[in-house]
């Protein structure tokens, strides 16, 4: 396992990327954000991935944003997410990225890749340029269209030593950790995505934590605790209680312009902005969430 993430466990959140209003890119945000995660429960940050908007990013603010989070990471882990349908690009940014001092970098395959054969000829052409980079990799098929076999994970681990996480979200993600548990040929940690929503039955499987983002984390860091400890009933209830806006956030991009909202009443944000284009929430949406968090018991900063 790569020595940078051979210690990678508990909650690693994946992080928004700050917008003001104007849709420019809240640096400020960025600091207390961050000490938002660290203050909830936090081992480190998972930074650019699909939910912080990467894809609306120019390479230059990758870069900006990528070390805004590591200036601010406090001893932190700092995860960057690189994945990119053109190879150069991945190149280039990930080199950056590290230079700032990212600890690891996030791959997610591109749509196209159909076989086994494919699957390993695209790693093959990205450790030949970038090397000894320790690497994330995303099992995320509903956003990338690649279906990544158990077979032909072990064989990326077996050819590819800088993988030391695998970022889990296929379906159904618990099934598929016990496999990876029984079948996978050397030691490997196993984070899991799809915003937190199967977090409790993954964990029963042998996840090591989640990589997933929700407005209040302290739930994703505290049901990962109890579970630690063998307190699996109370690691439920603590899920169950807040499900509903668990629920309510895991709705692709509308979901993350509720989980800004949330953030920003937090305290964490500045803005709740989505960088176009993206949804905007109407009176008739905060009106709805602002009635089903009055009806849960919502701790207060």
């Amino acid at each position: 396992m790569s020595n940078a993430l051979a210690e990678t466990r508990g909650l690693h959140v994946v992080a928004q990327t700050p917008f003001l209003d104007d849709g420019s890119v809240d640096y400020a945000s960025i600091d207390t954000l961050s000490a938002f995660y660290y203050r909830h429960g936090a081992q480190g940050l998972t930074v650019l991935g699909v939910s912080g908007e990467a894809q609306k990013l120019t390479v230059d603010e990758t870069i900006a944003v990528a070390a805004r989070y590591v200036a601010a990471a406090d001893g932190h882990r700092i995860i960057a997410g690189v994945s990119h349908p053109n190879l150069a690009t991945l190149v280039e940014v990930t080199a950056q990225v590290m230079a700032e001092g990212a600890d690891a970098v996030m791959i997610c395959p591109p749509t196209g890749i159909r076989t086994d054969e494919d699957l390993l000829r695209y790693f093959d052409a990205v450790y030949a340029r970038i090397g000894d980079v320790p690497t994330v990799l995303q099992d995320f098929p509903a956003a990338s269209g690649v279906v990544m076999s158990v077979p032909a994970m072990d064989r990326l681990l077996l050819e590819f030593p800088q993988i030391g996480v695998i970022k889990e979200e296929d379906f159904p993600s618990p099934t598929k950790i016990t496999r990876m548990r029984a079948e996978f040929s050397r030691p490997v940690r196993i984070l899991t995505g799809n915003n937190g929503q199967f977090l409790v039955q993954e964990m029963e499987r042998g996840a090591d934590g989640p990589m997933a983002g929700f407005s209040y984390p302290e739930m994703l860091s505290g049901v990962y605790d109890l579970m630690t400890e063998g307190k699996r009933a109370e690691a439920h209830d603590l899920f169950n209680r807040f499900l509903p806006l668990l629920k309510h956030e895991a709705q692709g991009q509308w979901g993350i312009a509720l989980r800004k909202e949330m953030m920003r009443r937090r305290g964490a944000l500045t803005s709740s902005a989505l960088r176009g284009p993206g949804p905007k929430l109407t009176e008739a949406d905060l009106a709805e969430l602002d009635f089903l968090t009055s009806r849960m018991d919502l701790p207060q900063d």
